[in-house]
């Protein structure tokens, strides 16, 4: 019975999460796409070429404890007090170095360029109050996604509403670029008042906490570097390679592709519990989903991608005008991208299952390395293609590749090939 109520329990939540996420994508499906026809491919890329430096940071500017804090607040109900306090004390301190690095930076390779800068240092803005996500996992722990669903969801309406005032009085991109940190100031405003409410803890900062804490989330510092090189350095490249216009192209359709990812987290959630409980019961059945879930997040991507690649310059028209078509070439390359990175998420229950977690850190500095390798041959020549062709590239060698020639994973990549086509997936 009690485990009947659990899975219930467990159930609402992840409904309330993936719910959250559909509304969201709507709301930045319209309200994004007549944003980027506002402002144009230039201004629409320089402001996602300011938002690629605040991702990048943003690795560091969690310190790898989002890793970690969940198992803290499980392990230490008592404490969550003094664990929300130091965390929050201790990533106030990396997103303001952050912050100023980042205004740094800009100040030094972007010289002269006013309205890049001031772009920049409002998105950057957003950090500093990117820290009160913190309560976020207090409420995961509780199994209280609810809460969380909803503030994101008000908080991505105020931001969205502020973004159609801002076209409703046709206002400058600078205007624009703070939409980001008004989300992140929502957030934090709604989180404070949410916790309160929810009778939690007074908030305190302990000195020696903070060390075991930083001990505990130190070596996820790393990979999630790695992952933000990955993810945002194609963005800055093509800014002093290229320019504006072409990062504009290039953010559409990586947003084109993303736009519908959830459908495959929903999958792999799904699959999760179901391949660790048959990790302790019947190892070949083990192998078998794991194979099922590959096979299934492959073919779906496919389809998917297909479709991009037939219908992708009538969509892009449709939604963006005319003036994006150059953003139809790059979407034709990236959108194959989804397949391999999806299934090296997939991957990680079959990691995690058989304790391999520590192999990852060469995964992600692998992906770092073949990416921004690839973008300085390629972007020079094929401008936003280039930068498509790198991260597809980079993909399959993170994700089939290395892991080949890494005896501890080599078992996963025949998996996965296996897999795809369609070899172990029936019972024996």
């Amino acid at each position: 019975m009690i485990k009947e109520i659990l899975h219930s329990k467990v159930t609402k939540n992840a409904g309330w999460i993936i719910g959250g996420k559909i509304v969201q994508m709507l709301i930045n499906l319209v309200v994004g796409v007549i944003t980027a026809r506002y402002l144009g491919p230039s201004n629409f890329g320089l402001i996602n070429y300011a938002g690629a430096y605040t991702a990048f940071f943003s690795s560091f500017c969690t310190l790898g404890i989002n890793s970690v804090i969940v198992n803290e607040f499980i392990n230490n109900p008592d404490a969550t007090g003094e664990i929300i306090g130091t965390t929050l004390g201790l990533r106030a301190i990396s997103s303001f170095l952050s912050a100023l690095t980042i205004i740094g930076i800009v100040f030094i390779v972007d010289m002269g360029e006013k309205t890049t800068i001031l772009v920049v240092t409002l998105c950057t803005i957003g950090l500093l109050f990117q820290i009160f996500d913190t309560f976020n996992y207090w409420f995961q722990a509780r199994l209280q996604s609810k809460t969380t669903a909803i503030i994101t969801l008000i908080a991505y309406v105020v931001t969205s509403a502020y973004r159609v005032i801002l076209l409703i009085l046709q206002k400058p991109v600078t205007y624009f670029a703070f939409a980001t940190s008004i989300d992140y100031i929502c957030i934090a405003i709604l989180f404070l008042i949410s916790y309160k409410k929810n009778n939690g803890q007074k908030l305190s900062f302990s000195k020696d906490y903070g060390k075991v804490l930083l001990k505990k989330s130190m070596h996820f510092i790393l990979p999630g570097l790695m992952v933000a090189i990955y993810g945002q350095t194609d963005k800055i490249m093509l800014k002093h390679m290229i320019g504006d216009t072409e990062i504009g192209y290039y953010s559409t359709a990586v947003s084109l592709c993303n736009m519908w990812c959830f459908v495959l987290s929903a999958i792999i959630e799904s699959f999760y519990p179901v391949i660790v409980e048959a990790f302790k019961t019947d190892r070949d059945d083990f192998c078998r989903k794991n194979k099922m879930l590959y096979a299934i997040v492959f073919y779906v991507s496919i389809t998917v991608s297909v479709f991009f690649v037939i219908f992708g310059g009538g969509v892009i028209k449709l939604l963006y005008g005319k003036e994006y078509l150059g953003a139809v070439a790059p979407l034709q390359v990236i959108t194959w991208y989804t397949a391999f990175s999806y299934l090296g998420v997939a991957r990680n229950a079959w990691i995690v299952c058989m304790d391999r977690q520590k192999y990852l850190k060469y995964l992600y500095l692998s992906a770092a390395i073949s990416n921004v390798g690839l973008n300085f041959l390629l972007i020079p020549r094929l401008a936003s293609v280039g930068a498509a062709i790198a991260s597809l590239i980079a993909q399959i060698i993170t994700t089939f590749i290395v892991p080949f020639f890494i005896k501890e994973l080599r078992e996963n990549s025949v998996m996965m090939a296996q897999a795809i086509i369609f070899k172990g997936l029936k019972k024996r």
